[in-house]
């Protein structure tokens, strides 16, 4: 990575200001333009988020933002109302107040002196997602966006459900995340004495799970800010960027394929991350293509993109199953339009634990669910730890239905999104099915390329979720996560389907036996890219560049146990699986230890527990633990979250709580007990 110091336009820094909203609520901002932008004026680009500008993200925002600025453009930073450094009330994601701000602080933007009144907007993972709520509410000003890592779908393709399956390694996970983050005290020196009064008011916030699992159907509180509702709301120009082992991948083509703007989409190898600082890498000069995007559609330079593929992936190679990789083998491909004329679909039929050319026999296969088939998922959502990444599927293939085909006679690229079509029975009225395409190479690994869920209860609507009939035989299909793979010769294609998939999902209430038919009735449909030249004649990305780190002093690195781990455990006796990512609370090894220019010192630490007891569907349980420590001379807070996830045959358990403390002194405690009904769960 190249760090860049100098710049075509010299940087200012306005360290902090407010935006006032029209019912008197102040949001913090922080913005890097050039020295002379009120004589010349430039376009602005905005990040709109709630993980504080003041420490969490200030590492993170003086890579990029100082980058913009220095290359001709307003580039500010905003803490979401009720976060960070910003007045007001932070009681959930993407509520209609936020957007409202959002579009706010852009007419704002396009007002001041040193704006040309064009505004671009963008952001990773929350600002993904806003950038794409706001853009569909049309801010005169707003002319462009990028938005990374995010969806169109906040139900299907969110860290709540997929497939109308309960995620339960995203629910809790994120609740308690948010929880405490958003139970961190505004900074004193930032906002002054008012710090406290804030404080306490968003101590006493209710966590967002619990709205969260009150809405277990796709009703309108999901349909809120799901912009494939309405393609048609989005007018700006869209740049749409994800990796292949971050969970929001799939939007990107369809986006590319609903939208009718300018667009143009991204898909790396990478985990949550930007671009720029992509792991698995290869990284990519990811500032350098966001410059070229702005220039486009903020100041309507011809930069070339118009004549360029509409989406480039790294279509990454098929290769031995690891828990973490520094690189993924691949190349990177292009398509012009979507659906591809490159791809077709190859259907394989399932048969006797077969795939086949031609339909087998319908001779009916069963499984007894295991209750720790998903132990070898990986992580819901990470940035590409050690242990994060889904490992050898061996383990998990062993607990399912698993249908493989002859080993290929020569390598195939599946680009697109595969699917399987399934004639089912099962013997509980609660149900679902987890489906995974991997490629079993050469030397026996199980490599996953591909997996997708579904509810059984949601065949007639997802919202409006029905018993399934025991023994009754269904059809169903179940789409799988868009993918981009080069399978290699001598590998065997494999499906896996299976009734559990712990801790991504949560268990059925009781224990589920699964029957396939095979035959005609059960398929699997392949995305079949053949070769293009045109990949061979694509324009190679830049070196990746950022401006100059903020110069904070680290207190922990990895040799010091600092950073993230994730561990299986069996429990013969017992039968327990436990399943552990995060920190050590017992060692009280650190995630994150720094110190700020300013003198403030930031400590972060984080273990999740996931168990569940063999052959045991209600012993399911979830615990999160979060705490934060704030201190810059005699100021010196800490926060700590938890949270707690059960349930039995009717009702889901979550017990909630935040305790806050200054000085060592405990200043705020709370807990909140949720009970609700399964409703289809």
């Amino acid at each position: 990575m190249r760090i860049k110091t100098e710049f075509p336009r010299e940087v200012r820094v306005i360290e902090h200001t407010w935006i006032p909203m029209p019912d008197g609520t102040q949001l913090g901002a922080r913005i890097w333009l050039p020295v002379d932008a009120e004589e010349d004026p430039v376009p602005a680009i905005l990040e709109y988020i709630p993980y504080r500008k003041d420490d969490y993200l200030a590492q993170r925002d003086a890579l990029r933002h100082p980058y913009f600025a220095g290359h001709g453009y307003a580039a500010v930073r905003v803490d979401v109302r009720g976060s960070g450094s910003s007045e007001g009330q932070l009681l959930n994601e993407y509520l209609p107040q936020e957007l409202e701000d959002g579009v706010e602080v852009i007419a704002w933007l396009a007002a001041q002196p040193w704006c040309t009144g064009a505004v671009g907007m963008m952001g990773k993972s929350w600002g993904g997602f806003n950038s794409l709520q706001v853009a569909a509410l049309r801010p005169p000003a707003l002319k462009a966006i990028i938005t990374v890592c995010s969806t169109d779908d906040r139900y299907n393709d969110d860290w709540h459900f997929k497939g109308g399956c309960f995620l339960a390694s995203g629910n809790l996970f994120g609740s308690a995340l948010m929880h405490e983050w958003h139970g961190r005290p505004p900074d004193p020196k930032v906002v002054g004495d008012r710090w406290r009064e804030m404080w306490l008011e968003r101590l006493a916030n209710p966590p967002f799970i619990e709205d969260w699992i009150r809405h277990q159907r796709r009703d309108a509180y999901w349909r809120h800010g799901s912009v494939c509702e309405d393609y048609g709301a989005i007018q700006c120009a869209v740049f749409a960027v994800s990796g292949w082992v971050d969970p929001y991948s799939n939007v990107i083509p369809r986006l590319l394929q609903h939208l009718d703007v300018p667009r143009r989409g991204l898909i790396g190898p990478w985990a949550h991350w930007y671009p720029e600082q992509g792991v698995p890498g290869p990284p990519i000069g990811f500032l350098q293509e966001s410059l070229r995007w702005w220039d486009r559609w903020l100041k309507e330079i011809d930069t070339g993109g118009d004549v360029e593929p509409m989406l480039r992936m790294w279509l990454q190679d098929a290769v031995e199953p690891r828990t973490s990789y520094e690189s993924r083998p691949g190349r990177w491909i292009a398509e012009s339009e979507l659906p591809s004329l490159s791809v077709e679909s190859r259907e394989l039929f399932l048969s006797e634990g077969r795939l086949l050319e031609e339909p087998g026999n319908g001779t009916p296969l069963s499984i007894l669910g295991v209750q720790s088939c998903g132990a070898d998922a990986g992580l819901w959502v990470h940035f590409g730890e050690p242990g994060a990444l889904a490992g050898d599927q061996r383990s998990d293939d062993s607990a399912s239905l698993c249908f493989a085909s002859e080993p290929l006679g020569e390598s195939i690229d599946l680009v697109g999104y595969p699917s399987v079509e399934l004639e089912v029975a099962v013997d509980r009225p609660t149900a679902f099915l987890a489906v995974r395409l991997c490629a079993v190479l050469p030397s026996g690994a199980s490599a996953l390329m591909s997996r997708g869920f579904l509810n059984l209860t949601h065949l007639n609507g997802q919202d409006r979720p029905e018993p399934v009939e025991p023994g009754r035989r269904y059809s169903v299909r179940v789409s799988l996560d868009a993918m981009a793979t080069r399978v290699p010769v001598g590998a065997r294609l494999c499906v896996a389907v299976s009734p559990t998939y712990w801790p991504w999902i949560w268990p059925s209430p009781e224990p589920v036996t699964l029957t396939v038919f095979g035959g005609s009735s059960s398929r699997v449909q392949l995305p079949v890219r053949a070769a293009n030249p045109d990949d061979e004649r694509l324009r190679e990305f830049d070196v990746p560049e950022v401006a100059e780190p903020l110069a904070v002093v680290p207190l922990t690195d990895e040799a010091d146990g600092g950073g993230y781990m994730s561990t299986v455990t069996r429990n013969l006796a017992t039968g327990e699986i436990t399943i552990t990512g995060g920190m050590d609370a017992t060692t009280g090894r650190t995630a994150s230890a720094v110190v700020f220019p300013d003198g403030l010192e930031l400590r972060e630490e984080m273990t999740d527990t996931y168990r569940i007891v063999e052959g045991e569907a209600l012993s399911a349980r979830i615990d999160c633990w979060r705490v934060t420590s704030l201190r810059r001379d005699d100021w010196d807070v800490r926060v700590e979250a938890t949270a707690t996830m059960s349930s039995d045959a009717e009702m889901f358990h979550v017990t909630s709580a935040i305790t806050a403390s200054e000085n060592g002194e405990r200043v705020f405690h709370r807990e909140w007990i949720t009970d609700t009904p399964r409703d289809g769960h």
